[in-house]
């Protein structure tokens, strides 16, 4: 598997595989070729049908700028979900085509350069690295150290501070997000109403969901998130661990350590399955992400790894078959709201977990495959598209 430095990215949103890819992309066509005059970028499939709502034509634009970028969008079903090509023009001289697959995560691969991917863990399955850790006698934790070296937690710290800030900013901005579905931010209203509850367990709910919707919104805003594993899914991850900080007295240091082994999980998923809406649907980026919160809560709770990734395990279950059907392509309906639940629904996880373990049937590799699995059989529209379920009735009802 690859190093958590790959996984988790700090960089502006809405989406990691239609606005971070897509960027790094050009960022290389860019510096590959500096005597370009103009270019044409051709966007396939998801990134043809809701790349405007996800700004991928504006980065590339962006990125590329000076220069002008003429765009053109197609639907071949042959061709990746998350598909685009550059044609790079001198003048009237066709000087190189670069073709491009945008994986998730704001992972990218070329077609025709070749791409370097550094393995830096060498287990593959989460069996595979459980049954190393129960060997050593090392937690999941101590795992990552051991492959990644003690200048992991730096990065993880890193991670965290981006977290927060991301987090800290969406809880104090109010308004509109942009585009053209005229979202209210909701983050500091659900805050301040967290005060009114009447059990604690009413608090946790409605602080964690002021956390996701803050991180969530920051995201369907541009702004900067981190991949936890994507953007799209980035409210998550951090609205559990800033609860379990500043309402559990959970330390930086413990925080930090929880996402060690949250990057596991996710590792397992993006290695053995897909982190990409366009792939597998919502239940390959919530469902990932649900999955790497419920595994960091069952660390913070002092959980064995057996009871770890039976957390992982539950949350993931129960998003299987989740469609990904953004509204006009924007990462905003349903995508905030459901970052909100699956935050709740990593914590209940992880709770089941905790005395449950050892009736359970299900691996968390049988898991992930099953979600592989699932994605490939579900019908593309309702991937990523914007043609199929709630984005369809909505364009219906207008």
């Amino acid at each position: 598997m690859q190093s958590l430095r790959k996984l988790y990215k700090i960089g502006h949103g809405p989406s990691s595989s239609h606005t971070m890819g897509p960027g790094f992309a050009a960022e290389f066509v860019k510096n590959k070729h500096q005597n370009a005059t103009h270019y044409v970028v051709t966007l396939y499939n998801s990134l043809a049908l809701t790349g405007k709502g996800h700004l991928t034509d504006a980065i590339i634009e962006q990125t590329l700028k000076p220069k002008p970028v003429t765009f053109k969008f197609n639907v071949d079903v042959k061709q990746h979900p998350n598909y685009f090509v550059f044609e790079v023009f001198e003048h009237d001289t066709l000087l190189d085509t670069i073709s491009v697959r945008s994986i998730g995560g704001g992972d990218i691969l070329f077609d025709n350069e070749e791409n370097h991917i550094e393995m830096v863990y060498p287990h593959q399955s989460f069996d595979e690295i459980k049954a190393y850790c129960l060997a050593n006698n090392i937690h999941l934790y101590q795992y990552v150290k051991a492959f990644e070296g003690a200048s992991i937690d730096v990065f993880l710290s890193d991670i965290w501070q981006q977290l927060q800030s991301t987090v800290e900013k969406g809880l104090k901005t109010e308004g509109v997000l942009p585009g053209d579905l005229k979202v209210q931010r909701k983050a500091k209203t659900l805050m301040d109403r967290a005060k009114d509850t009447e059990t604690e367990a009413q608090k946790q709910n409605r602080l964690v969901s002021a956390y996701a919707f803050a991180a969530s919104e920051e995201n369907g805003s541009g702004g900067i998130i981190v991949t936890a594993p994507t953007c799209g899914a980035s409210g998550v991850l951090p609205a559990v661990l800033y609860y379990m900080k500043h309402h559990q007295g959970i330390s930086d240091q413990k925080i930090i350590e929880s996402l060690a082994v949250a990057g596991i999980i996710g590792n397992v998923i993006k290695t053995n399955a897909t982190i990409s809406g366009a792939v597998g649907g919502c239940q390959a980026e919530v469902g990932s992400a649900c999955s790497m919160t419920a595994a960091a809560h069952a660390y913070l709770s002092e959980l064995e790894i057996e009871q770890i990734e039976y957390a992982a395990e539950i949350a993931m279950e129960h998003h299987l078959g989740l469609t990904c059907d953004p509204i006009d392509g924007y990462v905003q309906i349903p995508c905030i709201e459901r970052n909100a639940v699956a935050g709740i629904r990593a914590i209940n996880a992880s709770g089941l977990s905790g005395f449950l373990s050892d009736t359970r049937k299900i691996s968390f590799d049988m898991i992930v495959h099953t979600m592989y699995q699932t994605g490939l059989d579900m019908h593309p529209k309702y991937k990523e598209t914007a043609e199929a379920g709630m984005a369809y009735f909505y364009k219906q009802k207008k």
